[in-house]
């Protein structure tokens, strides 16, 4: 696989004798496959400008195509020679080189496709991958005898000996950006690291992979190295210390043959055996999901099952669509039936209804499991129907509505309970209950935020003001003691539910509307979505900034929602598409070694917390906050809380055994 020179394209080889171009940022397919080889097609690479693509092949070719049209450039080169397994451009992407299984490289005019020189020949066994240097003045290349090779790249002799020290073949090989290191991969398990210059080993071989390693690449600015193996994962490794960094990317299900860093840096993509092509957030190592498509207008709210099964979106299309939560994939046909937009849907309590409001000034109740409607739609308010939401219980919806009111039905007769809540003096465009059932919470476009009984539709206290522009969003805490709300004002604001007051200063830090406020279900976090196109996470206790920005939508973001489990968060955007995120970027924290604890620690964690020994004996217990980033006693990862803070394990004096207590030491004074 390989990145387009600006990132905006990915293309892939795969053994159904096609290359595909694929949309880097959708992962949607761009054009048709390029056709032509009779063969597994075993390498591809881009030209440097971006206008040309080279693949090598089993059917012992080389081939040139237009990046921009996928037409073929002239015929086929070589022939006769093996299989090729290696491509690449040099930097000025006048030349082309390729690895073949008569364990020669061979240079190529990438204008005429004519051969460049003679053979470079030293190898004694198969040629599994090239390089060019940065600067185009060396070639180097892997082979199947166990040994790197440097080559003059103007007359082609080689530079140096062999660089030896892997026990099984050389698979992969790179450069680092600078072009004063080398890295290479191999079937004996390990990643080694060689000085350019001297080829000597620099370090240990990196030991983490259990099966062949296929493929290395360094990050653009040389900090980072990665690799893909047969046992399944990607690790990402410090260049300079040789040190793993977080915990291997886990998802392909057979052999992972290739991996790359996007221009930019902040992807990483991987190409495997099963198929698949994956793209991984570098920074976090969460998967990057293709957007949700199927709705033909703007998606403006989308809620989570209460089993976090499926995912549910309303849209401007006048449809409520249901999809599965795993996989992305459309679950039966939509939900037809308002004659206008849908602005709000949610989940009943027990999972088995959607509720859903409408421009058309009805709320529709569905069948979860059937996708049929569940009596008549509920009829009372005289204008759009901006939320709807239904109460812990599950006995009664409530709506908020462009006529200024809030409605509250019986959610199984669909009667209106009570008479209309009135207050507001603009559209009510949001509406929550507290954890509890007891209170309502509205949000309007008068800038306030007003609290209501939920018995009585009586006000409690006074507007909540602080505003300056129109409240989009509420929701409560899951412990009932605060209110978030959005405005376009740009700012999220935090405020004690029982007193009104607002607790600390706004979160600034979007730069439009805010759409949509969430609460994660511990209540540690909250997320919001905005018309700046962006998802943000902020720390619930301290209003700071947790993370990066959640990029992929490109217009505005109308909703955001938590996964019942908090893993995952859900979002509905102005450009037809949901989008499941993983919740938060995660921090490695790790002791310099899982030996220097025990031998025998380097166990899997049990669901309970609890770290064992090889024998099965307590070691230490890890909080449930923190257990879903637990994945081996040397590496556990714990939620970003605040910019650059992170916790660290120590333990250098960690005891354990039967009789911890004797031999337990308090902290000096």
């Amino acid at each position: 696989m390989s990145y387009s020179p600006n990132g905006t394209r990915v293309i892939s080889g795969s053994y159904d004798h096609t290359i595909r171009i694929w949309n880097a940022k959708t992962g949607a397919a761009v054009g048709t496959p390029l056709e032509g080889h009779t063969g597994m097609v075993l390498s591809v690479a881009y030209s440097p400008n971006g206008r040309y693509i080279a693949s090598g092949s089993s059917d012992d070719t080389l081939r040139i195509w237009d990046a921009e049209t996928g037409a073929a450039v002239g015929g086929p080169l070589g022939g006769n020679h093996g299989s090729v397994w290696s491509v690449a451009f040099s930097p000025d992407a006048r030349h082309i080189i390729s690895g073949y299984d008569d364990c020669a490289i061979r240079v190529w005019d990438a204008e005429t496709g004519a051969a460049v020189g003679n053979p470079l020949v030293g190898h004694t066994n198969s040629v599994s991958s090239v390089a060019y240097s940065p600067d185009g003045h060396h070639i180097i290349s892997g082979s199947y005898d166990s040994t790197v090779r440097i080559w003059d790249a103007k007359d082609g002799a080689a530079v140096g000996v062999p660089l030896e020290g892997h026990t099984g073949s050389v698979i992969s090989v790179a450069y680092s950006p600078p072009g004063r290191y080398i890295i290479s991969g191999s079937s004996d398990c390990t990643v080694q690291i060689w000085d350019a210059r001297t080829g000597a080993a620099v370090g240990k071989p990196l030991e983490g992979h259990t099966d062949w390693v296929r493929s290395v690449a360094y990050s653009p600015d040389g900090r980072l190295i990665i690799s893909g193996s047969d046992d399944r994962t990607i690790r990402i490794w410090d260049a300079e210390t040789g040190g793993t960094v977080g915990i291997p990317l886990e998802g392909p299900t057979d052999w992972v043959r290739s991996v790359v860093y996007s221009p930019d840096g902040r992807n990483i993509i991987s190409g495997s055996d099963d198929c698949i092509i994956r793209i991984w957030n570098a920074e976090t190592g969460a998967g990057v999901r293709n957007p949700i498509e199927g709705h033909t207008d703007l998606v403006s709210s989308v809620a989570y099952s209460p089993d976090g099964r499926y995912i549910t979106s309303g849209s401007s299309d006048w449809t409520i669509r249901i999809w599965n939560a795993e996989t992305g994939d459309a679950v039966r046909k939509p939900l037809e039936g308002h004659t206008d937009s849908v602005r709000s849907v949610a989940y009943s309590p027990d999972g088995r209804h959607i509720i859903s409001g409408s421009s058309d000034s009805t709320i529709r109740i569905w069948d979860a499991e059937t996708s049929t409607p569940v009596g008549n739609p509920l009829e009372g308010h005289t204008d759009s129907v901006w939320s709807v939401a239904c109460s812990p219980d599950g006995r009664h919806i409530i709506s908020g509505s462009s006529d200024h009111t809030i409605r509250i039905w019986d959610a199984e007769t669909g009667a209106a309970v009570g008479t209309p809540l009135d207050g507001h003096t603009n559209t009510v465009c949001s509406v929550a209950y507290s954890h509890d059932g007891r209170r309502i919470v509205s949000g309007s476009f008068d800038h306030t935020i007003r609290i209501w009984d939920a018995d009585t539709g009586a006000a409690v206290g006074t507007p909540l003001k602080g505003h300056t522009d129109s409240v989009r969003t509420v929701a409560c805490s899951p412990n009932g003691r605060y209110i978030i709300s959005g405005s376009d004002d740009r700012t999220v604001r935090i405020w004690d539910a029982e007193t009104g007051a607002t607790v600390g200063d706004p979160l600034e830090g979007h730069d439009d509307s805010v759409s949509s406020v969430a609460y994660s279900p511990d209540g540690r976090y909250i997320t919001s979505g905005s018309d700046d196109r962006t998802i943000r996470a902020w720390d619930a206790e301290t209003g700071t900034a947790v993370g990066n920005p959640l990029e992929g939508h490109n217009d505005r973001v109308w909703s955001v929602a938590y996964s019942p489990d908090g893993r995952h968060i859900v979002s509905g955007s102005s450009d037809n598409t949901t989008r499941m995120w993983d919740a938060f970027p995660y921090l490695s924290i790790r002791p310099t070694s899982c030996t220097s604890i025990h031998p025998g620690v380097c166990t899997k964690p049990g669901n309970d917390g609890w770290v064992r020994d090889s024998e099965g004996g307590l070691l230490y217990w890890v909080p449930h906050a923190y257990r879903t980033g637990l994945h081996s006693p040397a590496v556990l990862t714990v939620p970003l809380t605040s910019p650059n803070r992170s916790i660290s394990l120590d333990f250098d004096d960690f005891a354990f055994g039967t009789s911890w207590s004797q031999i337990f030491k308090s902290a000096p004074s």
